[in-house]
This record gives structure tokens, C-alpha cells and sequence, in this order.
């Protein structure tokens, strides 16, 4: 399978590598790493094995890649003004997008311009972040859930989670994608957010009684909302909640992205992780006010 990566990040370089070495034509677009890629390759230090790829097909135009049978966006969600230029020279009649982006609304921009039969979103509980320019770091996890954008279990969205996983990727094709989305945001409103906010790695949040207690009850907010929404099973907030709290537990002093985008004077994910969902809360009637404070707090330092 022909496939371009849109966002060649610590997400789009990690998952990239390892479907090239599994046998697939994938073409990176880069930037920042261009030149130590074309010239060196691409090194990925993983708690799974390190592994050098020393020839990557690079670019810096998505439209000297030309037509694919899968683009896979990586791309943060605060450069989604320039998405649709970057995946439109890869549109091929039968060409699939599979988004890995954070939060919300995602699909919806790329199957307003696409056609929503193309779309399919995934999330990625991957820990990992970018080295020296052609270095990746994968600290841990990488599961992806995978589905698509109309909703129910489709072969392509079972096939793609196939090629993941004889990748080395574990992933599971899902039916419901809105919910899956809104897991991941549980995870993603309280550690992202903190992390960055008091400049302290998920490690040291729960292990300050405080902000332990407040990770949770920002978790119940979210999930209060998800539920709230047309999801085909409600979420268990206790045991959810739980249960990424256990995961969480096994990230060894983890810095999420936000905390490294704030700390490096980057822009922030707020718009995707934080005021798409609470617009989807309000609507459904919802309050969330912990994350409204959080939200207003990383906006006020933006």
C-alpha cells in the first residue's frame, strides 16, 4: 500500500518506520527533519527494540509524493488551517484519510472537502516525542483505535487495523468512533492540560494528592459529556476513570505534548482538546466546570 504521512511528527515518524519496515511504500512529508533524514536516515529509539532505516522516501510537497491509497495525517491540530492543501495533491479516486489527530472535529473538516466516505479517525495512546533532527523517541504504549467517520465496522477500517498490526502497531478496528474519541479525551483534557499549566510530567500530577484528586474529577466531566452524546455504549466513569489511572501509573515521569509545546513557546492544541468538546458539552446540556477553568487558564497564557 502506497502511503503518505501528513505530519511527520513523534506520531507520523514513529507509526511511519514501523509500517515501512513491515514491508508498506510509505512517503514522509517533512520538514524540521528533512535534511537529517534524507542524508542519515531515521533512527527510532523505542522501549520495543531500536531499529535504523537508513533511506525514507522524503519530501517537502505533498505533490511530489502524487496519489495514495492512504494518507495518514499526523499534522497537530493548531496547523489544520494549512491540512487540506497539504492532502489534496495525494487524492486519488480511491484514496482513504485516516486521521490520528487529538480531539475533536478533525474528520469533519477533511470530509467537508473530501467526501465523509473517505474519512476514517483513529486515536493513538503512543508516548513518544521527537529527538535531534531524524531521531524519534517511543517511551511506550502506541495502541491505535481505528473506525470510520459514518460510523459501523467496516472491512477497510479491518484491513487497515490489519496492516497496523502486522506492523508491530496493536490496534483494533471500532464501530464507534465519536466514543472513541471521547476516550481519549478523558486521558488528554486532564494530563495534557496540567501537564503544561503547572510545568509538572504525569508522574509527579498523581503524585500530589491534589492534582491526583483533580485529574479525576476532570475525568468524571468528560465522561459526564461523552455520555451525553450519540455513543452506542455509555462509558463506566468509575472504572474508565480507573482505568487510566492505572495506565497513567506506568509512564514513567511521561511529559505529555502540550507540556513540551508550552515550555518551548509553541502554540497549544486548545481549540481541538478544549473548546470543540465543550461546545459538544453545552449543547448536550452538560457542564463541565473544571474543564472550563482549565481551559480558560491555557488560554490565558496563549
Amino acid at each position: 500500500m502506497k502511503i503518505g504521512i501528513v505530519g511527520s511528527g513523534a506520531l507520523g515518524l514513529y507509526y511511519g518506520a514501523l509500517l515501512q519496515r513491515s514491508g508498506q511504500d510509505v512517503h514522509f512529508l517533512l520538514r524540521r527533519d528533512y535534511l537529517a533524514i534524507s542524508t542519515g536516515g531515521l533512527y527510532v529509539h523505542s522501549c520495543n527494540g531500536d531499529f535504523h532505516l537508513p533511506t525514507l522516501s522524503a519530501y517537502r510537497d505533498t505533490g511530489e509524493i502524487g496519489e495514495v491509497d492512504l494518507v495518514l495525517v499526523g499534522l497537530k491540530t493548531i496547523s489544520n488551517q494549512y491540512m487540506l492543501d497539504l492532502v489534496r495533491p495525494l487524492i486519488g479516486d480511491s484514496t482513504a484519510i485516516l486521521t490520528l489527530q487529538n480531539g475533536l472535529g478533525n474528520e469533519e473538516l477533511l470530509a467537508e472537502e473530501f467526501g465523509a466516505e473517505r474519512v476514517l479517525g483513529g486515536v493513538a495512546f503512543l508516548c513518544s516525542n521527537r529527538g535531534e533532527p531524524g531521531n524519534v523517541h517511543h517511551l511506550g504504549a502506541g495502541e491505535i483505535r481505528l473506525g470510520e467517520y459514518d460510523g459501523g465496522l467496516s472491512q477497510r477500517s479491518k484491513d487497515l487495523a490489519t496492516m497496523f498490526n502486522n506492523a508491530g502497531v496493536q490496534c483494533e478496528a471500532v464501530a464507534d468512533l465519536r466514543r472513541a474519541r471521547w476516550e481519549k479525551l478523558v486521558w488528554n483534557i486532564p494530563f495534557n492540560g496540567l501537564a503544561a499549566l503547572l510545568g509538572k510530567d504525569v508522574t509527579e500530577i498523581l503524585s500530589h494528592p491534589w492534582s491526583n484528586d483533580l485529574v479525576r474529577e476532570l475525568m468524571l466531566e468528560v465522561i459526564a459529556a461523552a455520555n451525553a452524546q450519540t455513543i452506542d455504549i455509555p462509558i463506566d466513569a468509575a472504572q474508565f476513570s480507573q482505568q487510566l489511572i492505572e495506565f497513567t501509573e506506568e509512564m514513567d515521569h511521561y511529559r505529555p505534548s502540550m507540556m513540551i509545546d508550552r515550555a518551548e513557546g509553541r502554540a497549544l492544541e486548545l481549540e481541538a482538546i478544549y473548546a470543540v468538546p465543550l461546545q459538544y458539552a453545552r449543547q448536550s446540556g452538560v457542564s463541565m466546570p473544571r474543564v472550563e477553568m482549565l481551559f480558560a487558564l491555557l488560554d490565558i497564557g496563549e
